[in-house]
């Protein structure tokens, strides 16, 4: 017998299993398992490093050197015998200074570099490589929000497809109940055989739109697995894409310009590319500088010297590359800046799209419903007409698939208001499905 610890263990992993699928954890779950943010947190982690970096330029560097050298070339080995501290008279014998025997050292060396002025460039370069470090951030939570759509048009496409199969399921019954109507009364001699052969048909055709919308949802399970990483129990998520049986959240109204993260990662990137520029142009001015520095020279760990160097100097290197490296950077800030123009007019225009996108779906829902009530009505009453011998059977099924088509053109239409809905708060950079990613 099984002990009781080990029963409640199989139905509470049992109970796991069957929970239904909610759309929050759905997006939640695409989120962690989705490549493309993985690869974009990998971009924005290399951004942020690049920004340290930059704004290490203006920090002083310590280079470290060692050397071990041996020469017999006369100002060298003079030179080497003077840093070591071990220069006598006798060096000084002509005979000696023109054919040297060969003499070595070894040295250490430190040198602190202090920049005292770029021409701009360390500022103007940490300045632009901070705003790419956030444009890239904020075109990761741009991805955020475009993953989180995909899952919802997953989402509600495996719903309306399941909705769709529950008709194409109850068409099918129809259909057989018909033919086998129809062919009793074939058999009785009250109908002709091609009546027979039409329902039959009329059943034939509605098990294939049967089949059609079932390799239809096959194909969306499919895909929502894909965002999600895990395979879906068919019974997880519930048949249905209406309109108003989840929370949503409001749509803003208006024509406000919309507030989106790549619009923000847009207008960020081209104030790093105006930040560039400056950078670029600072290049055509002289640097100024300090060294501190420290040498030694040994030809024993017991026997050498050490002296020191500070330095304040200037460099000012010009070329015609960097004329133009600086022209090529003016061009990319002022294609940054029409580029993020551009993107902005873009994302109002998808808001208005998605917003009209929206009202004709929410028009052709109400149609759509009319249509079925109008559908399920005039069957009914075509139904008990046929039966009692007052209407032939192609009225039956016509208007079966009158029925058929009004009830697939209502759940397509409600597929559409969720993905308009969905669209126009991606279009407006609003949560999508009031599921903050």
């Amino acid at each position: 017998m099984r002990p009781p610890l080990f029963t409640f263990l199989l139905l509470a992993a049992g109970a796991a299993a069957a929970a239904p699928l909610d759309l929050p954890s759905a997006i939640r779950r695409a989120l962690v398992h989705s490549p493309v943010l993985r690869a974009g947190a990998s971009a924005v982690e290399a951004a942020r490093d690049d920004a340290a970096a930059a704004r290490a330029a203006h920090l002083p560097t310590l280079e470290l050197g060692a050397r071990a050298v041996r020469t017999s070339e006369p100002a060298g080995a003079f030179a080497l015998r003077l840093d070591e501290g071990r220069l006598g008279a006798a060096d000084f014998d002509p005979a000696r200074l023109n054919a040297p025997a060969a003499v070595g050292g070894i040295g250490l060396s430190a040198l602190l570099n202090l920049p005292l002025y770029s021409g701009g460039r360390a500022g103007d370069g940490e300045r632009a490589a901070r705003g790419l470090a956030q444009a890239e951030e904020q075109s990761q939570e741009r991805r955020k929000q475009q993953i989180a759509f995909a899952l919802v048009r997953s989402w509600f496409g495996i719903r309306a497809a399941a909705q769709a199969t529950l008709h194409a399921q109850e068409a099918v019954q129809a259909a057989r109940d018909t033919e086998g109507f129809v062919r009793e009364r074939v058999a009785q001699g009250l109908l002709l055989e091609a009546d027979a052969l039409r329902a039959t048909a009329f059943r034939a055709e509605a098990e294939a739109r049967l089949a059609q919308v079932r390799g239809l949802l096959g194909s969306t399970r499919a895909a929502l697995e894909m965002l999600i990483g895990e395979e879906v129990d068919a019974d997880a998520i519930p048949a249905g894409a209406t309109e108003n049986d989840d929370a949503l959240s409001s749509i803003s109204e208006g024509n406000a310009a919309p507030d989106r993260p790549d619009l923000r990662a847009a207008s960020l990137r081209s104030s790093a590319a105006q930040a560039q520029a400056s950078a670029a142009s600072g290049a055509l001015l002289p640097e100024v500088f300090l060294q501190a520095s420290a040498h030694t020279l040994r030809s024993a760990l017991d026997q050498g010297t050490t002296w020191t160097a500070l330095v304040l100097g200037a460099r000012w290197e010009l070329s015609l590359g960097a004329v133009h490296t600086a022209s090529a950077a003016r061009a990319r800030a002022a294609a940054a800046a029409s580029s993020a123009q551009a993107e902005s007019e873009e994302a109002r225009r998808e808001a208005q799209e998605a917003r009209f996108t929206l009202d004709a779906a929410t028009a052709r829902t109400a149609a759509a419903r009319e249509a079925v009530a109008a559908s399920e009505s005039a069957r009914r009453l075509r139904k008990a007409r046929y039966l009692q011998g007052l209407l032939p059977l192609t009225d039956l099924l016509d208007a079966e698939l009158a029925l058929a088509n009004s009830q697939a053109l209502l759940v397509q239409s409600l597929l559409e208001i969720r993905l308009a809905r969905a669209s126009l708060q991606l279009a407006r950079g609003q949560a999508i499905e009031g599921v903050q990613p």
